[in-house]
């Protein structure tokens, strides 16, 4: 029950993640005139109220990121998608633990910067603005963090499958 519980958040979290990959961040990368006006208003308006400046201007250290959303995470996202709707499926613990681990070590930079930057005025200046920035970053740590400890930790991930044969490895060790 819990490990379906966790498939499930997992789901919505690669589910919500395509749609804010291709209308939002990527905004960062692609021609202005790819997205319509009411697209460009939405990233202008999550910018400006949560004191966002990374989103329009982003540094070069904070493209490199959204470059590897865009060509390395993206096409994961349908994948993983349809791994946690069907649930239990062995196959996608490797490719999960390479990308929870990247996408985990690429938000320490990014919460550090927003906690410890000096910001232009356009971005947070006070505690409270920066940990409400922090706030909607931070889904980005957790997640891929409960996602890395259920692919090393459940045994629905890690054993064999069932009347599957053992590998040679443990065959020895009998």
């Amino acid at each position: 029950m819990l490990l379906r519980t966790l498939e499930i958040i997992f789901l919505i979290y690669f589910a919500s993640h395509i749609p804010i990959t291709l209308f939002i961040d990527l905004q960062a990368l692609l021609p202005e005139r790819v997205y319509p006006q009411s697209l460009k208003n939405l990233l202008q308006w999550y910018a400006s109220e949560f004191k966002d400046p990374m989103v329009l201007d982003p540094p070069v250290w904070f493209r490199s990121f959204i470059y590897c959303e865009a060509l390395l995470q993206l096409p994961f996202f349908p994948v993983a998608v349809y791994a946690f709707l069907k649930g239990n499926c062995r196959w996608i613990r490797t490719p999960v633990i390479v990308y929870s681990t990247h996408v985990a070590t690429s938000l320490i930079p990014i919460l550090g910067h927003i906690l410890f930057h000096n910001f232009p005025p356009a971005g947070p200046q006070t505690l409270q603005e920066r940990l409400t920035l922090v706030s909607i970053y931070a889904p980005y740590l957790v997640v891929p963090v409960l996602l890395l400890l259920t692919m090393l930790c459940s045994s629905a991930y890690c054993s064999s499958p069932p009347g599957g044969k053992a590998s040679s490895k443990s065959k020895k060790h009998k």
